[in-house]
């Protein structure tokens, strides 16, 4: 059973940079996809970006395309979410989430995919 703690949120300026880690434990990543899911109230969560493990293939929201960058750091067993040129817009709770099988790249935008979830990390973009 694959555990996954986010960490790195915060409250930052417009303009700054943030980096997220999600960190798993109790199982590996191997053919997993993991990805940065964010929600905000009374709006439906949806994937800002998505590293197909075994791979390495990223993909983003169109709107977080040249500012936010996922990563992975096999040692560590860790994925990041680098978010640079934060907006007011990037405001929200965001939550790691990894599948327990590849996703193709037509499923990996739907949160009902993915088997195991972070407990979230709170950004807000603020001046």
């Amino acid at each position: 059973q694959v555990q996954l703690e986010e960490s790195g949120g915060g409250l930052v300026q417009p303009g700054a940079s943030l980096r997220l880690s999600c960190a798993a434990s109790g199982g590996a990543f191997n053919r997993h996809t993991v990805a940065w899911f964010r929600q905000t109230p009374g709006k439906e969560r949806e994937v800002v970006a998505a590293l197909r493990w075994g791979e390495g293939s990223t993909h983003y929201l169109d709107s977080v395309k040249g500012r936010f960058t996922i990563s992975r750091d096999r040692s560590k067993n860790t994925v990041y979410l680098q978010m640079n040129s934060l907006k007011r817009e990037d405001t929200a709770v965001y939550y790691c989430a990894a599948s327990a099988s590849r996703l193709i790249v037509s499923r990996l935008w739907d949160g009902d995919n993915y088997d195991y979830w972070g407990q979230g990390t709170q950004v807000t973009v603020s001046s």
